[in-house]
This record gives C-alpha cells, structure tokens and sequence, in this order.
C-alpha cells in the first residue's frame, strides 16, 4: 500500500526525521489559508499522488504571490497528473500540500528497502539526488552506495559512518544524518514497510539535513495490523479493478494488452503470460483465482476482465487439482452464461477429470474453445485476439 508525501511527512516527523513545515489544502480557499499559516513570501505547491516525478511534469512549483498560490491549486484540483509512473490516464489530484521553501545547497538520495538476495534491510544512498535518480542508477552506478543491516544486530554507527562518508557530509552532519537512518530504521521494522524512500534529502545553505520529499510503500499481507497506516489509505490513487478483486479474494492486476488471463496460480499465471508475448500477442491482465475455484470467483474473474474495454480474447488456463477439471468446466459454463461474454473464449484444462472438462465445454454449445495444450491455447487466442482487432 502507498501513502501520500504529506502523509509520509507525519510519520517521518513522529520519529525525529526533520521535514519542511508544510499544511495540507483540499480547496483554493485552504491552500490560501497555508500560506497565511506559514508566514513568508514564497511558497511551494505540490501535487499529491501516488508516484514520483511529478517536478517533470508541472505538478510541483515555486510560487511567490498568494494569487500564484490560488491560481496553481486551481488548476491541479479535480485534474489528473500523468507521469512516467502513473500509465496513460494518469491519477487524479485530490489535494495539494503547501509548504515553506527550502535554500537547497546539495541534493542527495536515500532509501531503505529488503533486499531480497540477501534476506537483509538495506539503505540505498547517492550524492547524486534528485529528479534524475534513476538515470544516475542507469548510466553511473559507481555514484550509488549501499549499506546492509543484519538484523540480529541492527543499524550500527558504523553504517551511518559509512553512509556519511559516501554522500561526503561534514562530520557535524554525522548525527544528524545517524537520526534520520535510525528514525527510517524504526519506521521500517514498526510499520511493516516495504521500501522508504527520501529524494531528495537535501542540504540546505546553513548546512542543515532536510527530507524535502517522502515516500513509504507499506506490505499489503501486514497493513491490516496497523489501523493507522490502513486510515492513510486513498483508493482514488488505486486501480479500482483490483480494488474490486480484492473482495472475491483474486489477486489482479491491470497490464496493457488485449488478451485477458485467468490462471489458478501466480507460477502459471506468469508461464501463461509469456506464452501470450511469445506467440505476438500482449497480455491484458495478471489475474490468480487462486486454488479454490468457484462459480462465484470465474464469475466475478469475467466480470472484471471485460471490465477492460481492451480486452479482445480470453484465456482461461486452470491445473485441476485438488479442484476437478469437470467441476472448474461447469463453473466456466455458468458464468460464461451469466456474464453474457462476448469476445472468444479459449480454454485450457489440465489436471483430474480434464477430458471430462474439455468434453463438457465442447458440448456446451458456446463459443469456447476448448484446447488440447497450453502451447496451442496461447497460439489460438492469439489469432482470435488479432481478428477481432
């Protein structure tokens, strides 16, 4: 789960990580009264949504007139900001956050993720900051550092040392900069985070250490155990196709193709997928229904997918195990039937009673397609996907 900057801001704050004051304005009116609270002669206005670059793409800006204000808060509420992270249609603005500006004399990068090789936390650090991060990570990778914390020992001195040194700090900035690590330590391991990051940490003229941006993806499996984090949650940033998944218990998610994919089991869902590319066609959807398979979870499974005006084909590729392929053929049949499909359906069944299943679906009467293999089934979804093109 993501959270908002502003939102990142409070907890960051909640440990001793230091921040620029800053308010939170849904409306022109409120973003007014910021900069009223805030004081000073320039202000800067950034657009709240879950991903980054928006400096790139006009959604933060320096302001230095309350009209400025008013007519830049104007023009991003109720619009939709599109970025390099957010596909095609972009997200919608909702709010804005107002905040003082800060005398930036260098910009650095820091993060702090699981590193999955390792099975260990590790902070990710850079001199190179900034909006242009990840091209650095791309062309310079020499100029990215990265420290692991065992986690029977825990964040160390030495690791802030070490950190410190890489971003070429003064030694007065050594504490500062040990505070900042160990407040996104105590984040990280009490909130259950997935990845923290801070681009950019700045240095200001005075020399000060400042988080002038946040961000913090939380573990979907463990949000549920901290009711503050889940009170943060914002469903207008998230998809709502897999928002709707969530209620059947489907794990789905949205892709660029034309081919919808129903498959019980990530593994498969992934093999399925790359049959797909592989035969030329694009994938539409990542969508595991899971081992229980219902008539009510291929039911609501369809009723997402052709959610997606995009979509073309449909592949359904289910191993019966514990569940029969005769049983999973029959929930195919009834939802097929109460869904009122439209587009070509290709079925592949493999496991207990497949031929069973496969003789039922071909009885049917329905246009289904019911394959022999998951080679041909890809390869006929494809060509049934392109003539409906």
């Amino acid at each position: 789960m993501n959270i908002h900057e502003y939102q990142a801001k409070q907890l960051f704050q909640a440990v001793g990580i230091p921040v620029p004051e800053g308010r939170i304005a849904e409306s022109t009116a409120q973003a007014i009264a910021a900069t009223e609270f805030l004081g000073g002669q320039a202000w800067v206005v950034k657009a709240q949504v879950h991903a980054g670059g928006r400096g790139k793409v006009g959604g933060v800006k320096l302001l230095n007139s309350v009209v400025d204000v008013a007519e830049f808060t104007e023009k991003l509420l109720n619009t939709h900001l599109v970025t390099q992270q957010t596909g095609s249609e972009g997200l919608p603005i909702n709010s804005v956050w107002v905040e003082k500006p800060s005398a930036i004399k260098r910009e650095f990068y820091l993060s702090l993720l699981v590193d999955r090789a390792t099975e260990r936390l590790i902070f990710i650090a850079s001199q190179a900051g900034g909006m242009d991060i990840e091209e650095v990570a791309k062309t310079a990778p020499e100029k990215i550092v990265s420290v692991t914390v065992h986690p029977a020992a825990g964040l160390q001195g030495y690791h802030c040392r070490e950190v410190g040194f890489a971003l070429g700090l003064q030694p007065e900035q050594f504490k500062v900069l040990e505070k900042i690590m160990h407040g996104l330590y105590q984040l990280f391991l009490s909130k259950d985070a997935s990845q923290i990051e801070i681009n950019p940490l700045i240095e200001t003229q005075s020399g000060e250490l400042i988080a002038l941006d946040a961000k913090i993806n939380f573990d979907d499996n463990a949000v549920t155990l901290h009711p503050d984090i889940l009170a943060f949650r914002d469903e207008s940033q998230e998809d709502a196709k897999e928002n709707a998944a969530k209620k059947f218990d489907l794990n789905y998610i949205t892709l660029d193709g034309n081919i919808a994919c129903m498959v019980n089991g990530a593994g498969l869902a992934m093999a399925t997928m790359d049959l797909i590319k592989l035969n030329g066609g694009t994938p539409a959807n990542f969508l595991d229904v899971g081992g229980g398979t219902n008539v009510e979870k291929v039911t609501a499974a369809f009723k997402l997918i052709l959610a997606d005006h995009k979509v073309k084909a449909v592949l359904v590729n289910i191993f019966g195990g514990i569940v029969k392929c005769d049983v999973i053929a029959q929930g195919i049949l009834a939802a097929v039937e109460q869904v009122h499909v439209t587009v070509p359906v290709v079925v592949r069944l493999e496991g207990t009673n497949a031929q069973a299943g496969r003789d039922l679906l071909r009885q049917s009467g329905m246009a289904i397609v019911a394959a022999d293999d998951l080679a041909s089934a890809a390869a006929q979804v494809v060509k049934l996907a392109e003539q409906a093109a």
